[in-house]
């Protein structure tokens, strides 16, 4: 049986800030932007890997959440602690120096981890972690 990792979900706050970052940033390619009324739903992913995708999509838009809830699930995205992926890199380094020069907000500079992993971290706009590790 061959199972693979289809679509990873991240909340955006700001479709076009998000956009930006994925694509022009990371250099993602854009698969797929659908509107709603006043909302986006942006596939983005590694070019050359069509398979594998990330839908980034308005927080807490389900009917049955409360708006009591909705602000709580904007207070923790906006905190970091909502949603997060881990990304892979042949070029650690390189990509680390090109996300904090176009102003990335950096949480954690390259570093060896303990755990055998050489890895750095920062946010989206939204605040979504993102971890990107070296390719062994």
């Amino acid at each position: 049986m061959d199972i693979s990792i289809h679509y990873a979900f991240l909340p955006h706050t700001d479709a076009e800030a998000a956009l930006g970052f994925y694509r022009d940033t990371l250099g993602f390619e854009v698969r797929k932007d659908v509107g709603y009324e006043d909302m986006r739903w942006i596939t983005v992913g590694p070019v050359g890997q069509p398979g594998t995708s990330i839908v980034l999509h308005p927080p807490a838009i389900d009917p049955g959440v409360t708006e009591e809830e909705r602000a709580t699930v904007l207070d923790l995205i906006a905190k970091g602690a909502y949603a997060a992926i881990t990304l892979a890199t042949d070029d650690l380094d390189g990509l680390f120096a090109r996300l904090e020069a176009a102003g990335a907000d950096v949480v954690q500079e390259p570093i060896d981890q303990d755990y055998g992993v050489r890895d750095c971290a920062f946010r989206d706009p939204a605040g979504n972690l993102i971890r990107v590790n070296q390719r062994d």
